[in-house]
């Protein structure tokens, strides 16, 4: 998952900028979404930038979900493809379902490079826009950081429920 909408006119680092209006909305529509397709994660990474730390506690509300249980995993700011299949490789053990949440352009990347189908990408081009979700599923042998390892089962966007 890509964080929702930040305050770009937020007088602050771009570490501490939280979330606007609508990045709060569409956290919310989000979880909503996650919870009614019955996508609940067993373990829920996410970098500890504000905006990515807010869309990931309302998207755990939603869901019923304990928010001490998020990892908050400095590595997913700021991230290169190469950091988050650590990360991933780092927190997928004993996990069936793996929430990641995270910054573009690496989320991107990293959609790209693990799902087996070609993605498609919304009206302006983008694939991941704020607060998206992509769903891959994994054959029986569990999550993998191969490349092109995951079907692309979803790819959904705020704007788009």
């Amino acid at each position: 998952m890509r964080h929702a909408k930040s305050d770009q006119s937020a007088n602050v680092a771009d570490f501490e900028r939280p979330l606007n209006e609508r990045g709060l909305r569409d956290a919310e529509k989000m979880g909503a979404w996650l919870k009614a397709q019955k996508i609940i994660p067993d373990r829920i990474v996410s970098s500890p930038a504000m905006r990515a730390k807010q869309t990931t506690q309302i998207v755990c509300k939603q869901l019923g979900s304990d928010i001490k249980d998020i990892i908050w995993d400095e590595r997913v700011y700021e991230a290169g493809l190469g950091n988050l299949l650590d990360v991933i490789s780092d927190h997928k053990i004993n996990a069936n379902c793996l929430m990641l949440t995270g910054h573009n352009p690496v989320l991107e990347q990293l959609l790209e490079y693990l799902s087996q189908d070609e993605a498609r990408r919304n009206k302006d081009g983008k694939l991941l826009t704020a607060a998206a979700i992509a769903v891959l599923q994994y054959d029986e042998t569990g999550i993998s950081t191969e490349m092109q390892s995951g079907g692309l089962m979803e790819l959904i966007r705020p704007k788009e429920i």
